[in-house]
Order: structure tokens, then sequence, then C-alpha cells
């Protein structure tokens, strides 16, 4: 059986899902899970390379049974270790439309992945979160983290399909912090308020210094900041923006 304790990571693309498992493959083995092979395949063959284990597993976090056969393939490989990390990162289809416009398939766009696919997440790895924590030797608390985003606290107009389902992720992480603290789980929910640095948002605030965008590796320390908490400070919400942005 093995003890040794992994990580795991729902959302992996190339800016903040990819530079969180790079901050945490530097210590555990890491499982990125994405829909797309595309997003997870040279990274994991980076972090191989540079010493540290990955694997990806093609996943729509949505389905229940999908997320069933990765976390099968996961036991396959690692046996029955504890999980130290698990991260959330995984967002529906964005949609922004006026009310009277949007269809019930956009409303719910964001619902399957972002809210239902994080209950189904949270199931799975809670079971193996459970497990670190029972582990007298582990250096660090078991973590649970969602990534959230400005509409979780703030939802502006035509944001009614996006802001819905951030505000749901919000209420699930909340609702597991309170049952599972007592248990040594340390649950916390990430508010991203602010544009990431990442290549599709290469050309956003093109005539504002580099302090107005968030830098993904910078949200990655912070994760991880997250995760070295003892159990006498758990914070369960964090606020991420950068320096100019305008709250």
């Amino acid at each position: 059986m093995s003890t040794t304790p992994i990580a795991i990571v729902a959302g992996v693309g190339p800016g903040t899902g990819a530079s969180v498992a790079r901050k945490f493959a530097a210590t555990y083995p890491v499982v990125l899970l994405a829909r797309s092979p595309e997003n997870f395949e040279s990274l994991a063959e980076e972090i191989n390379k540079n010493g540290g284990k990955a694997i990806g597993i093609s996943t729509d976090i949505s389905d229940e049974k999908s997320v069933k056969a990765a976390f099968d393939k996961i036991k396959q490989e690692f046996k029955d270790a504890p999980i130290a990390a698990a991260i959330f990162n995984a967002s529906g289809r964005f949609v922004r439309k006026p009310l009277l416009e949007i269809s019930v398939d956009d409303f719910g766009a964001g619902w399957h992945v972002g809210v239902k696919g994080a209950f189904i997440f949270s199931q799975a790895v809670l079971p193996g979160l459970l497990k670190h924590a029972e582990d007298s030797n582990a250096k660090h608390q078991p973590t649970l983290i969602f990534t959230g985003a400005t509409a979780s606290i703030k939802a502006n107009a035509q944001m009614s399909s996006f802001a819905s389902a951030k505000f749901a992720l919000r209420a699930l992480s909340t609702s597991i912090a309170k049952e599972f603290a007592p248990k040594g789980i340390h649950v916390a929910h990430a508010i991203i308020d602010g544009v990431i640095d990442i290549p599709r948002t290469k050309d956003w605030l093109k005539d504002m210094p580099p302090e107005a965008k968030i830098g993904a590796d910078d949200i990655a320390q912070s994760y991880w900041d997250l995760h070295l908490q003892s159990k006498r400070c758990f914070t369960n919400e964090i606020d991420i923006r950068p320096m100019l942005e305008k709250w």
C-alpha cells in the first residue's frame, strides 16, 4: 500500500491550472484532470522530465461516470495513496448575454462544470483527504481549494449564468469547510479578482503595466501558502487581485 501522498488538480490549462500543478509537483506526485489531453500532455511531460511525477487523465468533471473512471485509474497508479491537496480549477462555458436573450442551456453552461462538477470532485477526493488527515506524521494538512472569481461575490449585468454558478461554488466551499474542518481538512475558496496574465489575455490591458494583471505563478504560490497553514490558522477564503485592480 502506497503511503506517499498525492495532489490532484482538476481543470488544467495554460494558466492557473498549469502553474498550480507545477508548484505542487515540486513536493507531490500530481494528477492532472482536464477534458482535452492537449491541456495536460505537454505539462505532464515537462513535470516528469524535471524529476517530478505527473499523470494526466482525460476527464469530464461534470460527469459522475467519467470522474469515477478517472479515480479508478488514479487508484491503479497510486494504489491507496492519501490525497494531500486537491484543487478544483475547472469552470464551465462562459456566457455573457442579456437576461431576456439567454437560453436555459446557456444559463446552465457554467453550473454543470462549475458547481455540479465541483460537487462530484469533492465527493471523489474527500475520502483520500480524510485518509491524509489521519496520518499523524503528515507534514501539511490536507487541503481542498476551489478557484472562484470576482463573480463569486459580485454579479454584474449580463452575467447571470456565470455569477450564479460562482456564487453557488462559494456556498458549496463554505459548507464543506464547516463540515470537514473539525476532521482536519483545510477547505479554501479563492476569489480571483482581476485578469490573469496568460497567453489568451496577452493583448488585454496592453497599455497598462504588469501590475494590472495577476500572475498565474503568484496564484499558485498563494495556493501553496494555504496548504502550509496549520490547524490553528485555516484561511477559508482569500481575495487575490493585482496591485492596480479597481475593486
